[in-house]
């Protein structure tokens, strides 16, 4: 599989004055909109220990709150994949950020333990609408050639709503104190929802447009589906039951768990290698930086030397997360090695993330599907962001040291498997296009 050499760069029909306009108008849309469900996400996070402390709570016991949305989150993700493929994008975004919206008022007046927990499972339910609903919106606004660069300057969408949140968050509940936090975040959301009811559109038809990408063509989908508007329970069920979607999903798994792994655990692991919890947090910020950059750099191998190959990148990124670990658990003798070896295991992990969850569920089985490939990888997915907490929690009791070093053969383990998966996807992948591209030479 020759997935190094550099394809003939194809020839793409400039687009009208209109459609670049609307394009932009989406790919911005979407880009602050996602980063809107993050100010009605994690505004909690930031605020729980004043909440627990303010309303009398053990600060431990907010892990049950936090542990419903996640479990709500994971489920929302395979109900939304279905509403956002029957009924578009559009429906996901504006209600389940609406919702949302309402959610986090209830939560600034909220002072009871049941309130907080009853309406942080609705609102993991209706968050999990977020993601597969922008990656549905993009999916027929980009051609297919550009989708990768695109598409992983745009996954930084969750980047930029962490940024906000803990700024404008953090300002007002050190300010105002926590109440204010969850009404101001949600004041500014509701000029987010506005930009997404005015600019965000399922497709350039809606908008009296020629169509920029052939909506009913199946080249190039490695997965076959129906490319109707609207799909039945059973098309949508088979979708879900592809060995190609599970063995996504399964992949996924591996890297929700790492990712949540060290976004948890990581400023933890460095305060007990004797980081004060100041400086532990400032360092495990390495993982995040280094992992912009490997968006970056998967976007542009997939568009320019793998031909599309969306798991022939994340299967050789996830060498890189394999050595990664090897090296924190082999050389990571000081937490300043250990953040270094943490900021090439992020470099590695996130471009493959952001593939996976992003350009690949555009393209494995075309772009009216997307929103829910999005949803069932990501609700596949988020089943290893919930495992990872209960497991590292478990692995860490008693003798830190020694768990900590468990946590991280298993996070190699995990890595290895991700390796595997991706390899066997990618192998597949070429297999089905070396078949039609031989099917193609037989027709001329």
């Amino acid at each position: 599989m020759d997935i190094n050499a550099a394809p003939a760069t194809p020839i793409l029909k400039a687009l009208s004055p209109a459609q670049v306009t609307w394009r932009w108008r989406v790919l911005l849309a979407t880009y602050v909109g996602y980063g809107g469900f993050y100010l009605t996400r994690k505004t909690f996070t930031i605020c729980k220990t004043t909440i627990a402390k303010d309303l009398n709570w053990e600060l431990g016991d907010t892990a049950h709150i936090w542990t419903a949305f996640l479990v709500a989150y994971m489920i929302g993700m395979f109900l939304n994949s279905f509403i956002g493929r029957r009924w578009g994008p559009r429906v996901l975004l504006l209600g389940g950020l609406g919702f949302s919206i309402v959610f986090n008022l209830i939560f600034g007046f909220a002072n009871s333990f049941a309130t907080f927990l009853v309406f942080m499972f609705f609102n993991g339910l209706v968050q999990s609408a977020g993601w597969p609903g922008s990656v549905g919106s993009v999916s027929e606004w980009l051609r297919p050639a550009e989708r990768g660069r695109v598409m992983g300057v745009w996954s930084t969408n969750y980047l930029f709503g962490n940024m906000i949140i803990k700024s404008l968050g953090g300002y007002l509940l050190g300010t105002q104190g926590w109440r204010w936090s969850f009404w101001g975040c949600t004041l500014l959301t509701v000029g987010v929802w506005w930009l997404l009811f005015l600019w965000q559109h399922n497709r350039p038809q809606d908008v009296g447009l020629e169509p920029i990408i052939d909506g009913k063509s199946t080249e190039g989908h490695a997965v076959k589906a129906s490319q109707e508007d609207h799909v039945t329970l059973k098309q949508y069920a088979q979708l879900a039951t592809n060995p190609i979607i599970l063995a996504m999903g399964a992949s996924y798994f591996c890297i929700k768990f790492l990712r949540y792994a060290l976004d948890s655990w990581l400023p933890a692991f460095l305060n007990v290698q004797g980081l004060d919890v100041a400086r532990a947090s400032y360092y495990s910020q390495v993982f995040d930086f280094a992992g912009l950059g490997g968006v970056f750099l998967a976007g542009w191998a997939l568009d320019r030397w793998f031909r599309g190959n969306w798991a022939a990148v994340g299967a050789v990124m996830s060498l890189g997360v394999i050595a990664g670990y090897a090296a924190v658990i082999h050389f990571g003798g000081s937490p300043v090695a250990v953040s270094v070896w943490f900021g090439l295991v992020g470099f590695m992990l996130y471009g493959p993330d952001t593939l996976l969850c992003g350009a690949a569920s555009v393209q494995v089985a075309g772009e009216k599907n997307a929103v829910a490939v999005a949803g069932l990888v990501n609700g596949m997915g988020s089943i290893g962001s919930v495992v990872q907490e209960q497991v590292i929690g478990w692995l860490v009791r008693g003798h830190v040291t020694e768990g900590v070093r468990n946590t991280n053969l298993l996070a190699l383990a995990m890595s290895i498997v991700m390796a595997l998966l991706l390899t066997v996807i990618a192998w597949r992948l070429y297999l089905i296009d070396a078949k039609r591209n031989a099917a193609s030479a037989v027709r001329s």
